[in-house]
C-alpha cells in the first residue's frame, strides 16, 4: 500500500527505533498468546458489568488476558468498591483470586491519568503490584514524569488515541505523527496504543497508521469497522473494512510484542459471542501465519 507523502514524513521514526532496540522491559508470557499474539478484550467491553463479570466473561470468551480500565465497579458483592489504583489491600486480593480462578492474567491498565507525580507513582505501583505489561494513557503533560517512572518501575506506557476533534484543535494524540514525535526521543519503553477504530473514525487508514508508529507500538486496540472516515459501530473482525489480517501482519512484521485488546463498543448487553470471534480470528490467523 502507497502511503501518502504526509503520512511517510515520519515512518523512518521507527526504523529508528528498532535500531536502538524497543521494548527493553519484560514482554507479555507466552502463557496467554494465541497464534502468537496476547489477545484479549478490553473490559471496557464490559462496562455495563462489574470488573469481576468482566474476568468471567475473557474466559467465557477463550481469552488468557484482559486489559482492565480504572472506575469499574469490583463486584456484585461488593458493589461500592471499584477497581482502580487506589483499591484496598482487601479488594486488591480478590481480584487477583478472581483472575486465577478463571486462568486470566492481566496485562494492561488504562486509559488512565495522573494529576501529579504522586498519583502517577500509585498508577506504577499498582501496575508493578499486579504484574502488568504497561499502562494506557493520554496524558502528554505529564511525559516527563511518566518517562521517570518507566525507569524506576520497567513498565512500559502506550500512549491512546481517540478521534480527531474538529471543536479541539489542541487534542493531537489522533494523529499518529504527532505520537510518533512525542515518542521519539523517549525512552523507548514508552511509545503507542494502537486504537485502529478511532483512526478509521478520523478518516485514517489502520496500516498506515501502523507503519509510521514501526517499532513504537505498545500495545493495540483492535477493531474492526464497516467505513473510514465515519464514527461506526465494533464489528467482527474480517467483516469490515479495515483490514484486521493486514493489521496483524504488519505489527508481526514489526516484531510486535504487546498486547491486542478488543474493545468492542457494539452490543453491549451480549458482545461475549463477537468477541470470542474476534480472538479466534487472530488465533487462526496467526496459527496459519507462523
Amino acid at each position: 500500500m502507497k502511503l501518502s507523502p504526509r503520512l511517510l514524513s515520519f515512518a523512518a521514526l521507527g526504523s529508528l527505533a528498532l535500531a536502538v532496540g524497543v521494548f527493553a522491559a519484560n514482554p507479555v508470557p507466552d502463557t496467554v498468546k494465541q497464534g502468537g499474539f496476547a489477545i484479549g478484550p478490553q473490559a471496557y467491553s464490559f462496562n455495563r458489568f462489574t470488573a469481576f463479570e468482566a474476568v468471567e466473561k475473557a474466559a467465557a470468551a477463550g481469552a488468557k488476558c484482559i486489559e482492565f480500565y480504572p472506575g469499574q465497579k469490583l463486584s456484585k458483592d461488593k458493589p461500592d468498591s471499584k477497581l482502580h489504583h487506589t483499591m484496598s489491600d482487601e479488594d486488591f486480593a480478590a481480584l487477583q483470586a478472581k483472575l486465577k480462578q478463571h486462568d486470566v492474567t492481566a496485562v494492561n491498565y488504562g486509559v488512565v491519568g495522573g494529576k501529579d507525580e504522586a498519583e502517577w507513582r500509585k498508577i506504577f505501583e499498582f501496575a508493578k503490584k499486579l504484574n502488568l505489561y504497561a499502562i494506557t494513557t493520554e496524558d502528554v503533560k505529564n511525559i516527563d514524569v511518566i518517562e521517570k517512572l518507566v525507569k524506576e518501575f520497567d513498565i512500559k506506557v502506550g500512549y491512546h488515541e481517540h478521534a480527531k476533534r474538529p471543536l479541539d484543535r489542541s487534542y493531537e494524540l489522533w494523529d499518529p505523527n504527532f505520537v510518533a514525535k512525542l515518542v521519539k526521543d523517549r525512552d523507548p519503553r514508552i511509545g503507542a496504543c494502537a486504537d485502529t477504530g478511532h483512526w478509521q473514525t478520523s478518516g485514517l487508514k489502520p496500516i498506515e497508521c501502523l507503519k509510521i508508529l514501526k517499532g513504537r507500538i505498545i500495545s493495540s486496540h483492535l477493531k474492526d469497522r464497516e467505513a473510514i472516515g465515519e464514527k461506526k459501530p465494533d464489528i467482527v473482525y474480517g467483516t469490515g473494512v479495515s483490514d484486521i489480517a493486514g493489521c496483524l501482519a504488519e505489527l508481526k512484521a514489526q516484531g510486535f510484542d504487546g498486547n491486542i485488546s478488543v474493545e468492542y463498543e457494539n452490543k453491549w448487553e451480549d458482545n461475549v459471542p463477537d468477541i470470542k470471534t474476534c480472538i479466534e480470528f487472530v488465533k487462526n490467523w496467526g496459527e496459519k501465519n507462523k
